[in-house]
């Protein structure tokens, strides 16, 4: 058995009240306790079935990944209502002081050199405790409702339920019941130990305690957050166990940052493509010239498409035990998939003193190229050939990576071919407006008063 030790990070304020064996203090959420609940207004089966939440219904689209949401809702543009709301709701919670610290303090820049790599100073999300011993060697395990878990986290910290509409639009109630007969509501809450501006948690079908693994639906679901958004800014990340996900309950995450990731201007080159309905394409390049080896999904003749391809990819990666990070981009129209052994090398002792005493996990969003330094000596000396000697530590081996391209073509059934795409270095989608210092603040959707007053 596999084992690293590191500081969890806090993403809710109820995974403090925990002993020392690391499971929690509370009344257990998922016993039958009454229709009163339990006291504590959770996400639990006591609790939640008695409740009532914000609900943003989404339009569910099945024939284009392009085609945008119909809202109409007080003159709110539906490009802008997903955000509103959720920003909205996120700054609500800060005023109300739910978070551990204020992330738009925290300093930020943009590291010179060819990718533009992301530097974050962020002392806050280091915990002054004792590091806690994470199993690293099993991507599939169970679900342990002993160990802190989303259903105890309190309602406060849930913005709204995030679930398909039975309308042909996407609707917003605010505050609609949770029908105790119906299927698991999914939620999205605050990371009370944020990254960037808007950080969140999408947890599907929370009452559900399903471990952190990847199935069909919730990754779809966590595909039409990032298109119902429709930002380019907002991106939506995954965690395996064993890549750095520290809670065995599913859930991705999401925030905003206005700069292009270092991963998205990486050169790619076409490996796997896929004819669909109507012309459509499905195609699936490997990243070039990048210190991470990893995939890049795009096209598909529906989002059920695109998102069944990936799904059945990373499934695959479970089942074969190969701990990876997936990052939705460009509204839902692409999807990186970045398998990594760092905390593999990590337990057997391959990776450099220098490297643990950074104390970066690399997840996600480090191997996307925003780099979260918890030290002012790693902020200042950050630099483009620091971040790709962490991040050449991530990376799978070739050997290793050629049996992931082959399990990706087989359970995607996606043909492997030969490459036909020039491998220059990609312009972002908005980098003729990318600020030279990473903005916090989300300037081109800003929350409404008459939107505010509703919620």
């Amino acid at each position: 058995m596999l084992t690293i030790k590191k500081v969890p990070t806090l993403v809710s304020n109820y995974q403090e009240d925990q002993n020392s064996d690391g499971n929690c203090n509370q009344p257990d959420s998922t016993a039958n306790v009454g229709a009163t609940g339990c006291g504590r207004n959770c996400l639990g089966n006591c609790c939640l079935p008695v409740s009532q939440l914000p609900l943003y219904a989404f339009k569910v689209n099945e024939n284009d990944l392009d085609k945008k949401s119909t809202y109409s809702c007080n003159g709110v543009s539906p490009m802008c209502f997903l955000n509103n709301l959720l920003l909205g709701q996120w700054e609500d919670r800060m005023r109300r002081g739910l978070f551990r610290y204020d992330v738009t303090a925290c300093e930020t820049k943009v590291i010179p050199g060819r990718y533009g790599f992301i530097a974050q100073l962020n002392e806050g999300r280091h915990l002054k405790k004792r590091p806690t011993e994470f199993r690293v060697d099993q991507v599939l395990q169970p679900f342990d409702e002993k160990k802190f878990n989303f259903t105890k986290v309190g309602q406060e910290e849930v913005l709204f339920r995030f679930e398909p509409s039975k309308d042909d639009m996407s609707l917003f109630f605010p505050a609609h019941p949770v029908d105790a007969g119906s299927s698991s509501p999914s939620v999205v809450a605050i990371n009370v130990s944020p990254i960037e501006y808007g950080h969140v948690l999408l947890i599907p079908c929370v009452l559900d305690c399903l471990p952190q693994r990847i199935d069909h639906e919730s990754f779809l679901l966590a595909l039409n957050f990032a298109k119902e958004a429709a930002d380019p800014f907002f991106r939506v990340g995954y965690n395996s166990l064993g890549a750095f996900a520290t809670i065995n309950h599913l859930h991705f995450q999401a925030y905003y940052l206005s700069v292009t990731f270092p991963v998205e201007k990486a050169p790619t080159s076409r490996i796997m493509s896929r004819k669909g309905l109507h012309g459509s394409e499905l195609v699936v390049s490997e990243l070039q010239d990048y210190p991470v080896r990893g995939l890049v999904f795009e096209g598909g003749s529906t989002p059920r498409d695109l998102s069944d391809a990936v799904a059945n990819s990373c499934i695959c990666l479970q089942q074969n035990n190969i701990p990876f990070n997936v990052l939705i981009t460009d509204c839902g129209r692409k999807v990186f998939l970045l398998p990594q052994c760092y905390a593999e090398r990590q337990a057997l002792g391959e990776v450099s003193q220098e490297l643990l005493e950074t104390q970066v996990n690399p997840a996600v969003w480090e191997i996307s190229g925003h780099m979260v330094l918890k030290r002012r000596k790693d902020y200042d000396d950050a630099s483009e050939e620091r971040a790709w000697k962490l991040l050449s530590e991530v990376s799978l081996p070739e050997a290793r990576f050629e049996k992931v391209k082959a399990c990706v073509s087989t359970s995607a059934g996606i043909q492997l071919g030969p490459d036909n795409r020039s491998l220059d270095m990609k312009e972002g989608p908005y980098d003729s407006q990318t600020p030279p210092v990473a903005s916090h603040l989300h300037q081109r959707c800003l929350v409404t008063s008459s939107l505010a007053s509703t919620l």
